[in-house]
């Protein structure tokens, strides 16, 4: 294959991944495996995808820019958790033997394939800032009607600064962050799917709307995303010349994708892309392990 033809086809599935990617970050699916078809060992092709995808998660924070709107101090926290397990992850990849990953990617596929086409649960209701849940208050006796009912009594004044209770979310607790790290890991070790599994934790750590939620899901994602891709860029084995024009079709797809979801059926693009998926992992198990 000529470098222009070479070119023109890393362009050319960058803008479907990137496509592909509004549905529920499944870029990885799509980019991954032409990476590998274009000649780039195993390794190579993670590490070169993994760097490209660092411009797609600059453009989503942007685009994540009004949802994120009061949520400053959730993203710095979890987004930390984030950022260290996408570095953990990269230096997994980058120290244990290549073969390892050979062997392992064919089972990351299918598991990322699995949950594409697993369908997500709705997000919990979220619970309104200014209403506190408590127990159930029984009715007031009615007075005889002869009785007098007693003044009502002005509410007690809030003492300076004092804060509506917020719902209570999980992102507090070890576990809901060792799940965060865990993912965050998978992000920096392959990443395909992870979006997916980041928003299914978040999902149930969180009590707020779906489109808050995802933007959150956006930025620190992202963050795992862009310490793997610097540590890749250093020290990983990166093909430059395919980085480019595979991130300016990230960059092209990510910004046409909204307008084009909304006129697909997005769950037949998500079956279509499981389904795909499931199938390259059974292309690559054979390959690796026959």
């Amino acid at each position: 294959m000529s470098p222009a033809v070479e070119l023109l086809a890393l362009l050319g599935v960058g803008v479907l991944a990137g496509i592909v990617s509004t549905v529920a970050s499944l870029a990885s699916i799509v980019s991954y495996p032409a990476l590998l078809a274009l000649g780039l060992p195993p390794v190579s092709a993670n590490v070169t995808n993994t760097v490209a995808l660092m411009f797609t998660g600059l453009g989503a924070a942007a685009g994540s820019r009004p949802e994120l709107a009061g949520q400053g101090r959730r993203v710095l926290r979890l987004g930390l958790v984030t950022a260290i397990g996408g570095g953990v992850g990269a230096a997994l990849l980058l120290l244990t033997p290549s073969r390892i990953f050979e062997y392992a990617a064919p089972v990351l596929i299918a598991a990322g394939s699995l949950v594409i086409l697993r369908p997500l649960a709705p997000p919990p209701a979220a619970v309104s800032p200014a209403v506190v849940p408590g127990p159930a208050v029984p009715p007031p006796a009615v007075p005889p009607p002869a009785a007098q009912p007693p003044a009502a009594q002005p509410p007690a004044a809030q003492p300076p600064g004092t804060l509506t209770r917020e719902p209570a979310d999980r992102e507090r607790g070890w576990l809901p962050r060792l799940a965060i790290f865990a993912v965050a890991v998978y992000i920096g070790y392959f990443g395909a799917a992870g979006g997916i599994l980041l928003l299914a934790v978040l999902i149930r750590m969180l009590q707020q709307s779906l489109a808050r939620t995802n933007a959150v899901k956006n930025v620190v994602s992202g963050l795992a995303n862009a310490v793997a891709g610097i540590a890749f860029a250093i020290f990983g084995p990166v093909r430059w010349a395919a980085v480019v024009p595979l991130a300016a079709g990230f960059l092209i797809g990510g910004w046409a994708g909204p307008w084009l979801v909304r006129r697909l059926p997005a769950r037949g693009l998500r079956v279509f892309v499981g389904i795909c998926g499931l199938g390259l992992a059974i292309r690559l198990g054979a390959s690796a392990y026959g």
